[in-house]
């Protein structure tokens, strides 16, 4: 078995507090299907956004390779706006890891800015995983707080 890991970062043009206020602690919010449209159709939460919490998100069916992604929190630092998951189920690149773990940190740059690092953390038979699939994993993460950025800033009134 071999274990490894990756990083990579998108930079944000909404600040650290309200990214981290309406993306990663409003977990009732439906934030995720109002910017995520023909993208992710229904989010279901177990839990109150702490350790222990499940957040299935069915996909559309244009998506492709999956039709669902579950994950657990593992651990939540408000503080420090760091959140840690495990992925319970996801798509064909996610299919191959015995396990993974995915930590989003959310740091301050400048006013009215942030940057939205992620780092994933793997298990898997045979050898590491490819580079084309760990962009793949990192973009799905990425991606998806460059829609919630995107629609934070159409709608700027909206989870203010």
């Amino acid at each position: 078995m071999v274990a490894g890991s990756f990083s990579d970062e998108v930079s944000v043009a909404i600040s650290a507090d309200r990214l981290w206020k309406v993306a990663f602690t409003n977990w009732k919010s439906d934030l995720v299907t109002k910017a995520c449209v023909g993208f992710i159709d229904a989010v279901d939460i177990a839990g109150d956004g702490g350790p222990g919490t499940v957040t299935t998100m069915k996909l559309n069916p244009a998506v492709p390779d999956a039709t669902v992604f579950k994950t657990r929190v593992v651990a939540k630092d408000d503080a420090a706006r760091v959140v840690k998951t495990e992925v319970l189920e996801g798509g064909k690149v996610s299919a191959q890891l015995k396990s993974e773990t995915t930590e989003m940190k959310v740091e301050a740059a400048g006013d009215g800015a942030c940057v939205v690092k992620v780092t994933v953390e793997y298990e898997r038979d045979g050898g590491p995983l490819a580079p084309e699939d760990q962009a793949t994993l990192a973009q799905g993460y990425l991606g998806l707080v460059k829609k919630m950025e995107e629609y934070l800033l159409a709608n700027p009134n909206e989870f203010a």
